[in-house]
């Protein structure tokens, strides 16, 4: 399936906007770069960003 195919990744906002000392949002674990940039993003890219994302929310929530 080619990217203008697929179906489009999703932003991962929770409109809980909060960045942190590190430009982290404690909503999606995204940087305030990736934020920013998300639109600009292709399928691949934004993959990319959620998996950086998930391994930053477990690194601060074992819970995860």
């Amino acid at each position: 399936m080619s990217d203008q195919e697929e179906k489009p990744v999703p932003s991962p906002c929770v409109s809980i906007c909060l960045l942190d000392h590190e430009d982290i949002c404690q909503g999606c674990y995204r940087s305030a770069r990736e934020i920013r940039e998300w639109l600009l993003l292709d399928s691949g890219e934004r993959r990319e960003v959620l998996a950086q994302a998930m391994a930053r929310r477990r690194e601060h929530n074992p819970f995860m």
